[in-house]
């Protein structure tokens, strides 16, 4: 087979080629987000399951100051074990993270109305360990998001939409958390 047949063959073959590395490349790209996605939730569960250590050590220590706080205590305890049970999408388990993030915010209410409390070491150390946790569920937080968008844009995209479809690839779900308000001040309202 001389040059110009290696050519003529190259040249019918060619618009072949192309389609079916697209089609490969896509696939791959499509493979290699699915387990980023899954590797960055991973993150994010590990970063709760470490919030959800440090819960029961805090409302002990609140415990101790605020005898009389027992039903914000309660809910505490029962949002955290709502949390950790928790294994379904990242948009249900959101919403009991968010419940979480809710009963957490009355807990540093009363934190609030106990000044010895918020002086005490052991809380303290609490908090700040608290606020270092929030810190890193944020950043995983974002992390997953930044990789669920890069899924989906490829999963919605033109023509990387018909090879998604083709080969079973879904969108994922966000996972959207309120804020717990640890940082900042707690605004009560006696009304």
């Amino acid at each position: 087979m001389g040059p110009e047949a290696a050519v003529l063959l190259l040249f019918f073959l060619l618009p072949f080629l192309i389609p079916v590395i697209y089609v490969v490349g896509t696939y791959n790209r499509l493979v290699q987000l699915r387990f980023t996605v899954r590797e960055s939730w991973s993150n994010v569960d590990t970063e709760l399951k470490r919030r959800y250590d440090l819960i029961p050590n805090l409302v002990e220590t609140v415990k101790g100051y605020a005898k009389h706080e027992r039903e914000v205590l309660e809910a505490v305890v029962r949002a955290r074990a709502q949390a950790i049970a928790s294994t379904g999408s990242p948009a249900s388990q959101a919403r009991d993270e968010n419940e979480l993030v809710r009963q957490m915010r009355s807990l540093w209410a009363v934190v609030e109305r106990y000044p010895e409390l918020k002086a005490n070491q052991n809380f303290l150390h609490l908090q700040q360990e608290l606020i270092n946790t929030e810190d890193r569920i944020q950043a995983a937080r974002r992390f997953y998001n930044s990789n669920v968008r890069a899924m989906n844009v490829l999963v919605q995209s033109f023509p990387s939409n018909l090879i998604a479809r083709l080969f079973g690839f879904a969108g994922e779900e966000y996972f959207e958390i309120e804020d717990s308000g640890v940082r900042g001040p707690v605004s009560v309202s006696l009304t």
